[in-house]
């Protein structure tokens, strides 16, 4: 599937609708250049889940955890080299969590993916439209 948004709040929209959609376990891989929309795809995962924190790229932390139910569970792979640094820092134990599992840079730890994974590409086209594909949903 191929959505076309033309502003945040519709990238936020397409998030939530597809949060809605998932399954406690689900992996959601995000691929994007810099600025491209993934954070606020994120944001409207969350409310999606009903989660009314704040979300911010976790940039600095690797890793953001919002509770809910299921949590999610929100990664920045942009300051890992490979999917080797990942399970260093636990993804086994994340997967193993039963929340949703978000990933943004995926395409550094693609080998850590797991085969069912959802994959969303956002392409910037420019200063508010984005072209989003979404594949592998459930």
């Amino acid at each position: 599937m191929i959505v076309k948004t033309n502003s945040e709040a519709e990238t936020e929209a397409l998030g939530e609708r597809l949060a809605k959609c998932l399954r406690a376990g689900a992996v959601v891989a995000l691929y994007g250049d810099l600025g491209a929309g993934k954070t606020a795809f994120v944001r409207g995962m969350a409310r999606g889940l009903d989660i009314r924190e704040s979300v911010s790229s976790p940039t600095f932390t690797i890793v953001n955890e919002y509770p809910g139910d299921p949590a999610l569970f929100h990664f920045d792979m942009y300051r890992l080299k490979n999917a080797e640094e990942l399970y260093g820092i636990g993804w086994e134990d994340y997967l193993d969590r039963n929340g949703i599992c978000v990933t943004e840079w995926s395409e550094r730890i693609e080998d850590a993916l797991p085969e069912d994974a959802v994959r969303v590409t956002i392409s910037r086209l420019s200063d508010s439209e984005r072209s989003i594909r979404v594949e592998g949903m459930l």
